[in-house]
C-alpha cells in the first residue's frame, strides 16, 4: 500500500514539473526591440544637391585681328594687373603656299607692273626734255625781252610753258612713284612663307612689329586655351581670365520639383568641399529657364540652375577655384526647438500616422499628426510628449499591449 502511494506521488511530481516547464516554454515573454524618444532638438529640411564653383565675370581674350600668335609664356594661375600685364602676342601672318594658277597669274601681275613702271620712267624722261626745252625758251624770251625785240605777252606764254612742263615732269615722277607701289605689291603676292619668317623675324631692316594683347582685368589666369604658336583667326580664343577669390559663385542643378521650394536668401551649407568645416552661403537667385538632363540611369530630368553667392570670408575658401566640386545642402525650413523623432519609428495607419509608445513595458499605438521630414528625423506637431519613449523599427510582430523590453547590444 505505501509501494501504491509512493509510486502515484512519484507520477503526480513527474506531471508537475512537465507542466511547469511546459508553462515557462509558452509563456508569452516581452519581445527584444530597438526604443527611442521623442525630444525637442534643432531640426532643418535642407536640399541637397552636387553644384560646382565658377567665376561670376570671367573674361576670354581672343585675338583682335587674324594673324600669327606667338607662344603664351603665362600659365594657370598666374596673377594679372589690368592694362598692364603682357598675357600674349600677335604678329601678322605668314601667306600661304600660292597654287600654280594663283602663281602665274601672280607672275603675269610683276610683269605687268615692270612693264607699267618702265613705261612711266620713259614718261619721266620725256617730260624733262619738255621741261629743259620750255626752260631754255623762257631764258631766251627773257633776253629778247630786256631789248624789246619780243612782246609782254610773248614772255608770258613762255613763262606758262615752262611751268606746264614742270608739272608735267612731277606728274610723271609721281606716276613713277604708283608704280614702284603696283610692283612692290605684286611681288608681294609671290612671297614665301620662308621670305615671311626671315622677314618676321628681323633679318629685313623693316622686321615686323607684334601686336601686345594685355589683361583686361586683375585677377588670375584660369585656363590657357592656346599656348603653341599659330595663326589664329579673328576672334579665336586664347585664354581665360577671371578673379577665384573674389568672385567667385556655386552653381547647383536641382530638380525642376526642388527649384519652386527654394527662395532668394534661403542659408546654403556648402559642404564636402575639401575643407574641414562647413562654408555659409545664400541662395541668390533661381534661374527661370530649365533644360533637360539625363541622370547616371539614363532617367530624364528636368534640371533649373540654382546661383549661390558665399556670405563668409573670402580666406576661408581661399583654395577653392574655378569649376570645383561642392556638395550644397539649401536650407528651406529650420527650428530650433522642433519635437522630433526618427522618422524610422513612423508608419502609415490608414490614412493617418502612427508610432508604437512604450508605457509600463508595453507597446501602445499612438497616431500622430506629422509636419517636416528630413529623411532621418520627423517632426511632431501633435499626439506625443517630449521624452516620450518610442519604438524603433516597428515589425510586424508588435501589436498594440505587447509587452516589449530594450534589445540588448551585442
Amino acid at each position: 500500500m505505501n509501494g501504491l502511494k509512493s509510486r502515484s506521488t512519484v507520477i503526480a511530481a513527474a506531471i508537475a514539473i512537465v507542466g511547469l516547464f511546459m508553462l515557462y516554454a509558452f509563456w508569452p515573454r516581452a519581445m527584444a526591440v530597438d526604443l527611442g524618444a521623442a525630444m525637442r532638438m534643432p531640426m532643418m529640411v535642407t536640399i541637397d544637391e552636387e553644384a560646382k564653383t565658377r567665376v561670376r565675370d570671367a573674361y576670354i581674350v581672343s585675338a583682335p585681328v587674324a594673324g600669327r600668335l606667338l607662344r603664351v609664356d603665362v600659365e594657370p594661375g598666374d596673377e594679372v594687373i589690368e592694362g598692364e600685364t603682357v598675357i600674349a602676342r600677335l604678329t601678322p601672318a605668314s601667306p600661304g603656299v600660292l597654287d600654280v594658277r594663283t602663281e602665274e597669274q601672280a607672275r603675269a601681275a610683276v610683269e605687268a607692273a615692270e612693264a607699267a613702271l618702265t613705261l612711266a620712267k620713259a614718261e619721266v624722261r620725256r617730260a624733262a626734255a619738255d621741261a629743259d626745252y620750255a626752260r631754255a625758251e623762257l631764258n631766251r624770251t627773257r633776253t629778247l625781252r630786256e631789248t624789246d625785240t619780243v612782246s609782254e605777252a610773248a614772255l608770258d606764254r613762255a613763262e606758262r610753258a615752262s611751268r606746264s612742263a614742270n608739272a608735267a615732269l612731277d606728274t610723271a615722277r609721281a606716276a613713277v612713284s604708283l608704280r614702284e607701289a603696283d610692283l612692290d605689291n605684286a611681288r608681294a603676292m609671290l612671297m614665301t612663307p620662308v621670305e615671311a619668317d626671315a622677314k618676321a623675324a628681323g633679318t629685313n631692316p623693316h622686321p615686323q612689329i607684334s601686336i601686345p594683347l594685355r589683361a583686361p582685368i586683375s585677377g588670375r589666369i584660369l585656363r590657357v586655351i592656346q599656348e603653341s604658336e599659330t595663326v589664329l583667326p579673328a576672334g579665336a580664343p586664347i585664354l581665360e581670365i577671371g578673379d577665384p577669390l573674389g568672385d567667385l559663385e556655386i552653381v547647383a542643378e536641382l530638380l525642376s520639383t526642388d527649384a519652386v521650394k527654394v527662395s532668394p536668401g534661403d542659408r546654403v551649407i556648402i559642404d564636402k568641399w575639401g575643407g574641414d568645416d562647413p562654408l555659409e552661403a545664400r541662395v541668390e537667385k533661381i534661374e527661370p529657364w530649365g533644360f533637360t538632363k539625363y541622370s547616371a540611369l539614363g532617367v530624364e530630368e528636368q534640371r533649373v540652375n540654382a546661383v549661390i553667392q558665399f556670405s563668409g570670408p573670402g580666406e576661408t575658401r581661399a583654395r577653392l577655384g574655378h569649376g570645383f566640386r561642392v556638395e550644397a545642402r539649401i536650407v528651406i525650413w529650420e527650428s530650433d526647438q522642433a519635437l522630433a523623432i526618427p522618422s524610422s519609428a513612423v508608419f502609415r495607419q490608414g490614412d493617418q500616422w502612427a508610432v508604437f509608445a512604450v508605457d509600463n513595458g508595453r507597446a501602445r499605438m499612438h497616431t500622430i499628426e506629422t509636419g517636416h521630414n528630413n529623411g532621418i528625423m520627423t517632426e511632431v506637431q501633435n499626439g506625443l510628449e517630449d521624452g516620450d519613449s518610442i519604438i524603433l523599427y516597428p515589425g510586424n510582430r508588435v501589436r498594440d499591449g505587447a509587452r516589449v523590453k530594450q534589445r540588448e547590444l551585442e
